[in-house]
């Protein structure tokens, strides 16, 4: 099969692999239908240091062509969502809705597991992470509904999530740090979740056109305290109930705290960049505010918002502006790190 490896900082190579084989027998081979770059993977791509292969990618659809004896819920031929972490759905922190803190769960991207940047993959816990999606067929979909079902693996549920966890609700005022993928993702999730007013933070025009689509109601280009001053005055001084931060840098968290009212939420999601970030009076203490956010178990939701895209409530797949076939997954990473694309899928 062709599989994305990572070699360096910069140095993204397509090259043939070994098809993957059941390892386990809670263990499924699904054929890849879409698969896609995410921002989290451009942290690499600046940073990576020269060494071993990495393999790449956690997103991913695509039919099911194998399964190990144990595997009982999913069958060959099912098309199916891949979360970017895999799960047994059973036990106590998966039942508690924390699939990502799964005490039998894992990441894809390592030389174990391979990645998901690739014609074919092997998915562990098979029945506890895959979900099908029911009543459509890949090889007839349109592009579009694929490309929303494509986002239900890592992109719409992370947005979703950092909603989910800063308590967004009806009457509240949101304000979104970051205009990529993620951003964007999160504006929709509030706006799903009855947010009044959504404040998005971001500078690149087409995709804050995209934001208000997705139900911004307003935008603020600047950054760090000209950016907090544009955010408090449209806030009449107060601040925003809820600051849903998908940037993962610094800055970006000094604007999340300077922005929140007293007794307001922070929900990070964007992967953070750093080790340390102040928590003290001037921060977070001083004004009450609630800091939240992390990994998003994506398998947790995954259910209501298949139904969702299907029912055509919500149409997150918007995020997806290039698509290329797999062979050309190093031009992917060159168009999304230069910012000429959104987002990329990526076709076998």
């Amino acid at each position: 099969m062709r599989a994305t490896f990572m070699y360096s900082a910069g140095d993204v190579r397509v090259e043939t692999a070994p098809d993957p084989v059941i390892q386990q027998p809670t263990d499924a081979i699904v054929r890849t239908v879409l698969t896609c770059v995410c921002g989290s993977d451009l942290h690499p791509y600046h940073s990576m240091d020269p060494g071993a292969a990495n393999p790449m990618g956690h997103e991913l659809i695509g039919v099911v062509e194998e399964t190990g004896s144990a595997v009982t819920r999913i069958k060959k031929g099912d098309f199916v969502i891949a979360p970017f972490a895999f799960s047994d759905n059973t036990c106590v922190f998966c039942h508690e809705g924390f699939h990502t803190a799964c005490v039998h769960g894992g990441w894809y991207g390592s030389p174990e597991t391979g990645g998901l940047q690739a014609e074919l993959a092997r998915i562990p816990q098979a029945d506890g992470s895959l979900v099908v999606v029911p009543g459509v067929d890949p090889a007839t979909a349109g592009d579009s509904l694929l490309a929303s079902l494509l986002t239900l693996s890592d992109v719409y549920l992370t947005g979703y999530h950092a909603a989910h966890m800063g308590r967004v609700e009806a009457g509240k005022t949101v304000t979104v740090i970051g205009d990529g993928a993620v951003g964007l993702s999160a504006v929709l999730a509030a706006r799903q979740k009855g947010a009044e007013r959504i404040i998005l933070m971001g500078r690149h025009t087409s995709r804050t056109d995209l934001g208000r689509k997705f139900g911004a109601t307003d935008v603020v280009a600047e950054r760090g305290a000209d950016g907090i001053a544009q955010v408090m005055d449209l806030t009449r001084g107060e601040g925003s109930h809820v600051v849903l931060e998908a940037v993962g840098h610094m800055p970006a968290y000094e604007q999340a705290y300077g922005i929140v009212r007293p007794g307001g939420v922070i929900s990070r999601v964007g992967v953070p960049q750093y080790e340390d970030a102040p928590i003290g009076f001037g921060s977070l203490f001083g004004k009450n505010v609630t800091l939240t956010g992390g990994p998003a178990p994506v398998r947790a939701y995954l259910e209501d918002a298949i139904a969702q895209v299907l029912d055509g409530q919500i149409d997150p797949g918007k995020v997806f502006d290039v698509q290329l076939p797999l062979a050309e997954t190093g031009e992917a990473y060159r168009l999304m790190d230069s910012r000429k694309a959104l987002k990329v899928a990526l076709h076998p």
